[in-house]
């Protein structure tokens, strides 16, 4: 279609939109969220729960919408930073208004709440709810404070629990909360790295990043091993969580070296769309779909990371 025709169709304008916004919600970032869910889902099964195809889907939208609604607010309350570190993003360039972004992130926020309560029940809805209110309270007030990090790191424990929570009061097992509960402190880590980017990132924590990765790896192989108990699984989770540790390593080693903006900014974005590794070792414990379905994410994600900003 010759550009003078598109335009006049209006088909450039809404590429244009489609575009500003992809970048505001950090679009690859989006397709991490969902394989939280997959892992959880697959604990939850581990312990018995069943589970059909549409709840999963609706809990894994439910969890995109809520992380975009976290990734929308989080530029509505960086506006001011970052209209000097990063004067092209959406909302200082003027590409997209404030006010207007703040109605999409609430938007984006009840909408994961209402379609978690609707297809997963009151267990879910209330652990969407929680979810929501951590974003909140990151987005809103906690940001740049240690509390802020353990704030980001619980959004992500609970994104996964979302998913757990199938299984009811099954979900309570201290096995299957240990994994989302190091998920809160390796995001607690990656989030201290985020927020050192601006400041050189010369305190140590992508080493304390790279302990936490590798302390998670070797959490999640073991809970495999201890639940499935069989070679073939441990071997599994082994192989996956390795592929985990190696994707992380090749962006936390340059940082650990060089700790830069220019290093620890890639640094903190690989180790974001690493977690979608990290969630398809965990979902061995349910068997190859549940980890193929995990996996499967990376392809959108990785991909859309060429084009839009991670971090």
């Amino acid at each position: 279609m010759a550009t003078g025709v598109g335009d006049a169709l209006g088909v450039e304008s809404v590429r244009r939109v489609a575009t500003d916004y992809a970048e505001l919600v950090r679009l690859p970032n989006v397709f991490t969220a969902p394989p939280d869910v997959i892992a959880g889902v697959a604990l939850a099964v581990a312990l018995g729960a069943t589970v059909s195809v549409p709840t999963i889907v609706g809990l894994c939208l439910a969890s995109a919408l809520i992380y975009a609604a976290g990734t929308t607010l989080n530029d509505v309350a960086d506006v001011d930073e970052d209209a000097k570190e990063r004067p092209d993003r959406p909302i200082p360039s003027g590409r997209v208004g404030r006010s207007e972004a703040l109605s999409v992130g609430i938007i984006l926020l009840v909408g994961g709440v209402v379609v978690a309560t609707v297809v997963g029940g009151l267990g879910p809805g209330l652990t969407a709810v929680a979810l929501a209110l951590a974003v909140a309270l990151y987005d809103g007030l906690l940001k740049g404070t240690p509390a802020g990090f353990f704030a980001m790191g619980s959004a992500r424990g609970l994104n996964v629990a979302l998913g757990l929570s199938i299984a009811g009061v099954a979900a309570f097992d201290g096995l299957a909360l240990l994994f989302p509960a190091s998920v809160v402190v390796y995001v607690a880590a990656l989030t201290r790295m985020a927020e050192a980017e601006t400041g050189g990132g010369g305190d140590g924590s992508a080493v304390a990043l790279t302990g936490a990765g590798a302390t998670l790896a070797a959490m999640v192989v073991a809970v495999v091993v201890t639940v499935r108990g069989t070679p073939t699984a441990g071997l599994a989770a082994t192989l996956v969580a390795a592929g985990f540790l190696a994707w992380d390593w090749r962006a936390l080693g340059p940082a650990i070296a060089d700790p830069v903006p220019s290093n620890v900014g890639p640094a903190v974005g690989t180790c974001v769309l690493g977690i979608v590794l990290l969630d398809a070792a965990v979902a061995v414990i349910a068997g190859p779909t549940f980890v193929l379905a995990a996996a499967a994410f990376a392809i959108p994600a990785t991909t859309l990371s060429r084009y839009f900003d991670v971090n």
